[in-house]
Formats: structure tokens, sequence, C-alpha cells
């Protein structure tokens, strides 16, 4: 499974209650669409260091890297690629 298809699942089941997947293109914004609120991106933040063990900073948590599903597998993969 690929990482945009675990972040696409982990959002569905944990943050929007869906158990008809994510129905939102990979590009779409996270915040803009109501998608996910501030308490949810903490919870994503903590569902990327457990599920892709990596290490997110607290001033790594931008829109740069954490606004879409496109944004946030670039940014875990960029960390993979440090370790």
């Amino acid at each position: 499974m690929s990482i945009e298809e675990q972040i696409k699942e982990y959002i569905a089941r944990n943050i929007l209650f869906s158990e008809n997947g994510y129905h939102y293109s990979d590009e779409a914004s996270l915040l803009e669409e109501g998608i996910v609120d501030s308490v949810a991106i903490m919870e994503l933040v903590a569902y990327i260091e457990e599920s892709m063990q990596i290490q997110v900073k607290e001033d790594e948590i931008t829109p740069d890297n954490f606004d879409s599903i496109t944004r946030l597998a670039n940014y875990v993969r960029r960390k993979k690629e440090q370790a």
C-alpha cells in the first residue's frame, strides 16, 4: 500500500469516520475542504510519527507539508530519506 493510500485510509476511518473511503483528490487542501481541523492535524501528526516511523518537528507542521495528501506523502518520503 502506498503512503498516499495509507494516509487516505487513516483520514477516512479516523477523522471522517467513513467506511466508504476518501473521496477527495490527492491535491485537495485538507484545511480548505474542511477535511481536517487543528485537532485532526495533531492526530494526523501522531499517526504519521507512529506508522511511518519518523519524527515530525513542530516547525514542520506547515501547509507546505500537511495541506494535501500529495504534500504529506512527499514530506514523509523526504523525512525517510533523511533518516
